[in-house]
């Protein structure tokens, strides 16, 4: 199966020289060059991961990415910048991308990160392809939910991974490292919030009363707890 990249870079050789390598690496490749064209480009889906340059015309990689999760799109995100500062670095982790890569890089390292994303992406957790716990039901497979009230609706892939592994481990405390690794990668700082939403995330559709959960446990400052 060949995956689908979308190269967003303004630097025109720059981005002819990341697309030419990647598509002798066996990828389908696709060129945009600035925010604005990358975004509508998103929209149209279909791409199993985005190189994201931060300095863009239109609308920067920032916001780019920022509007792509506000919509629910858990498409892979490298971000490939010259702005390496350690603030760079945790804003693009907080607004959940899944790598980052400082300008000037390495080719090899590109394609090897690229291709840890995508084997992150394919795999989730063993376990069975279906859920229930307290009248709730989940669909590995298939990422489809209902909950208690009838409500349905389709899990983003952090919400199934995050599901998946903690029900694996019923009753235990899972380590926020751990759940950081499975979800970002070991790359990503452990102090990343992203989780908290995710978590946030499942309570909303599966708690009858969040503010007291019967399924999602946070223990502070160790990690989360699923009681089925």
């Amino acid at each position: 199966m060949t995956h689908w990249c979308l190269v967003v870079e303004d630097e025109a050789a720059l981005g002819r020289m990341i697309c030419d390598n990647l598509s002798l690496a066996g990828y389908g490749v696709e060129l945009a060059r600035d925010g604005i064209a990358a975004s509508e480009r998103l929209q149209k889906g279909g791409l199993d991961i985005v190189v994201l340059d931060l300095m863009l015309p239109g609308k920067d990689g920032f916001q780019v990415l920022s509007e792509l999760r506000d919509r629910g799109d858990d498409t892979p995100v490298l971000i490939l910048s010259a702005r390496g500062s350690d603030e760079d670095r945790i804003r693009g982790l907080e607004l959940r991308a899944d790598d980052y890569l400082a300008k000037p890089f390495n080719l090899k390292e590109l394609l090897l990160r690229v291709a840890a994303i995508l084997r992150r992406g394919s795999t989730v957790p063993a376990g069975e392809d279906v859920l229930e716990f307290g009248g709730n039901r989940v669909d590995f497979r298939s990422r489809e939910a209902t909950n208690t009230a009838g409500e349905h609706r389709t899990l983003t892939d952090s919400e199934v991974k995050l599901l998946r592994l903690l029900s694996t481990k019923p009753g235990v405390v899972v380590r926020r490292r751990e759940v950081v690794d499975i979800l970002f990668g070991p790359m990503t700082p452990s102090t990343t919030r992203t989780i908290d939403n995710v978590v946030a995330s499942l309570r909303k559709l599966f708690e009858s009363d969040r503010d007291t959960p019967r399924h999602f446990h946070t223990v502070r400052g160790v990690g989360w707890r699923f009681e089925a």
